[in-house]
């Protein structure tokens, strides 16, 4: 015979079971898989996910990355936590901007708002917005080691003021001085992989 206390026991045991496999699913579905695309760097991922840098070490550690400044495209990354791809929309539309906006820029950065016309035009441009692409998806934020933002300028050059306007200003000053032009700089880079 089935007593009463045998029932609730059971109900419990079932229900305490039942929770079990709903706290196990609902962290097994707070983790994220993300598929790392050109241009792509840990601080970039984090940024999507965090809107910081927040999550670099944790991504390295968690996906067995020793070297924080070399991921792969094609590679499969878990983002731990309740995360989820914040502004993605964000990069894709910087990325697909017409070649000519790369021209003007006007940001504001730490409090002031600051300008630079690049004056670069025509086939310059859509080279200028190919390296953009290829270096770091078109992210002004993006960091890899001592590299940074759209054109994956060293820090050194950018002197501390990593604002959009400098980074147009100080990319177009680099090409020139070293390539003489954007076209030859993609002609070095599609030759060599860097700039």
């Amino acid at each position: 015979m089935i007593s009463k206390k045998n029932i609730v026991k059971t109900v419990a045991t079932l229900g305490t079971v039942a929770l079990g496999v709903t706290v196990a699913t609902t962290v097994a579905n707070a983790d994220s898989t993300y598929t790392v695309k050109s241009g792509d760097t840990l601080s970039s991922i984090s940024q999507k996910f965090a809107n910081d840098n927040s999550l670099v070490n944790s991504i390295a550690q968690d996906n067995h990355i020793a070297d924080i400044n070399k991921i792969t495209v094609g590679q499969r990354l878990v983002i731990k936590g309740d995360h989820s791809e914040q502004n993605s929309q964000n990069n894709t539309s910087v990325a697909s901007q017409p070649a000519q906006s790369t021209a003007n820029t006007a940001t504001q950065s730490q409090g002031s708002t600051t300008s630079y016309n690049s004056g670069v035009s025509g086939s310059d441009a859509a080279a200028k917005a190919w390296i953009a692409g290829r270096e770091s998806g078109g992210n002004y934020g993006a960091r890899n080691g001592q590299y940074v933002g759209k054109y994956q300028l060293s820090a050194f050059y950018l002197n501390g003021d990593y604002s959009a306007a400098n980074q147009e200003r100080v990319a177009d000053q680099y090409v020139a001085s070293r390539y003489g032009s954007w076209t030859n700089a993609q002609q070095h880079w599609m030759a060599n992989g860097w700039y």
